[in-house]
């Protein structure tokens, strides 16, 4: 764990009613790119093609909190703070949220749901493939956030369906790096993020398994002491 100043260690510990308050702030706070979406809607602030406007905000969204979804995990292990781990499903759900809001601009207001249209443009370039995986893979993810479907699956498998969310964040920083044609900067920087996020999981569980490979070691020798 990384040495934590008195401000981080003080947050390490909350009670229940303030982690309730910043859930709630931050529950609120997820709901601007709407709202401004909303608000430049109604003020003719969506450029010359807004439909492409809310096609590139929303999936940039969609990739933001993906990420945030991702960052919970390492951010709690550098810090101490286990609270985090409360709002990550809220954090994925947005994810979601603005993910179908981008494929339903796609689908309606770009293609006007005509699938022969659709399933040419998915033949034709990879990048609507690529975030069609994306999208086909958050479902099932979303379908299951509820603690009823935890206790359904067993905590076992249903962290394994939820690794899932690494293929998905792969798959949506392809689509945005395919979709850039000229300046690649963003889709760079969301690539290196998924990346570093990715080998941060990685390392975790080497050390995790390495971890219980020195245990069930000792307990080996020391078993083999007493018989001895």
């Amino acid at each position: 764990m990384l040495p934590r100043s008195a401000f981080v260690a003080s947050l390490a510990v909350l009670d229940a009613a303030r982690v309730h308050r910043i859930k709630t702030a931050l529950f609120v706070a997820s709901l601007y790119p709407l709202a401004s979406l909303r608000w430049l809607g109604l003020t003719g602030g969506l450029g010359a093609d807004p439909v492409e406007f809310i096609r590139r905000t929303t999936g940039t969204w969609t990739l933001d909190f993906l990420i945030i979804t991702l960052s919970v995990t390492p951010l709690r292990r550098a810090t101490g703070w286990h609270w985090l781990i409360r709002l990550r499903r809220m954090f994925g759900l947005y994810a979601f949220f603005y993910a179908a809001i981008h494929v339903v601009t796609y689908l309606w207001l770009d293609q006007l749901f005509d699938l022969a249209a659709i399933w040419r443009d998915v033949v034709k370039r990879p990048l609507i493939a690529a975030g069609f995986l994306s999208f086909v893979l958050m479902i099932p993810l979303a379908a299951t956030s509820t603690n009823r479907m935890l206790r359904r699956l067993g905590g076992k498998r249903w962290q394994q369906l939820h690794r899932a969310i690494y293929l998905v964040a792969v798959a949506g920083a392809v689509h945005f790096w395919w979709l850039v044609k000229l300046d690649i900067t963003r889709p760079l920087i969301y690539a290196v993020i998924v990346g570093a996020l990715l080998v941060a999981r990685l390392v975790f569980r080497l050390q995790r398994n390495g971890l219980a490979i020195n245990a069930a070691q000792n307990a080996a020798r020391m078993r083999h002491g007493k018989a001895g």
